[in-house]
C-alpha cells in the first residue's frame, strides 16, 4: 500500500468516528516528532501494539479485502510487565462489501460487536484438526443467546448486537451491501497478531508500505521499539 493511501484511509476513518461520536486516545493523532519526544513513556503502547492498524492482508485490494483497526488497550502474551492485563479492546471499520478473510485465532476469544452504522455479516465454520473447514454444525452465542447454525451459515449483526467467537472457530466478515459502513467493536483476551492468527488461505496480515508521501498518522508498526 502507498503511504498516501494509508493517510487517506485513516483520515476517512477519523471523520467516520467523529460522525459517530467515538473518541480515540490522544496518541492516535501524534506526529512522528511527538512520538520521538515521548519515547521513554510509551513502552506499553509500543510493546502491546496499540494504535492504528491498516491492512489489505497483503493482497493489494484494500477496498475489497481490507480493514481499518485501532487497538485501544491490550496486554502482552509473554512480557511480565504487561501480561497481567488479560484483555484487549479494538475499534474496527468495515466498508460495504469489504471482506476480512476467513481465519481463526489459536488462543483469543473475542466478542465482535456492531457498534453503529450498517449491518455486519459473519460466516462461520468449525475447524478440523488439519485446519480445514469442518462440516458439522456450529454453536455460537449471540448477545448471550445460544444458537446452533449450519456450517458456513451467515449471521447478521445489526447495531447493538454482538457474537462471541471462541478460539479455533473460523470466521470471515464484511459490511452488508447497501446498508452502510459498520463501526465494529472488539473485546477480547490478549491480542497478538504476529502469532495468534490462522488464515484459511495463505495471505499476509501486515501490508508493505510504499513511502510516496510523509505519514500523517503513524501506524503501530511505524512507532518502533
Amino acid at each position: 500500500m502507498k503511504r498516501s493511501e494509508v493517510n487517506a484511509i485513516i483520515q476517512k476513518a477519523v471523520d467516520f468516528l467523529k460522525d459517530h461520536n467515538f473518541s480515540l486516545p490522544p496518541f492516535a493523532f501524534w506526529s512522528a516528532r511527538e512520538w520521538a519526544r515521548r519515547r521513554k513513556e510509551t513502552q506499553e503502547i509500543k510493546k502491546c501494539m496499540l494504535g492504528w492498524d491498516i491492512t489489505d492482508f497483503g493482497l493489494g485490494h484494500f477496498k475489497k479485502i481490507g480493514l481499518v483497526l485501532f487497538t485501544i488497550r491490550n496486554g502482552h502474551m509473554t512480557d511480565p510487565q504487561f501480561k497481567e492485563k488479560p484483555y484487549c479492546e479494538k475499534i474496527l471499520i468495515a466498508d460495504e462489501d469489504q471482506m476480512t478473510p476467513m481465519h481463526f485465532h489459536w488462543n483469543k476469544m473475542e466478542d465482535i460487536i456492531n457498534r453503529a452504522g450498517g449491518e455486519l455479516k459473519i460466516q462461520f465454520y468449525n475447524s478440523t484438526r488439519a485446519g480445514q473447514l469442518a462440516r458439522d454444525r456450529v454453536v455460537i452465542s449471540v448477545d448471550g443467546l445460544c444458537r446452533t447454525i449450519a456450517a458456513g451459515a451467515i449471521i447478521t449483526l445489526k447495531p447493538g448486537e454482538s457474537v462471541c467467537i471462541p478460539p479455533k472457530l473460523y470466521h470471515k466478515f464484511w459490511a452488508a451491501r447497501g446498508k452502510g459502513t459498520v463501526l465494529i467493536g472488539e473485546v477480547s483476551k490478549i491480542n497478538d497478531d504476529t502469532t495468534d492468527n490462522r488464515f484459511y488461505e495463505k495471505i499476509g496480515r501486515f501490508p508493505e508500505i510504499e513511502e510516496d508521501v510523509p505519514a500523517r498518522y503513524l501506524l503501530f508498526s511505524d512507532i518502533g521499539s
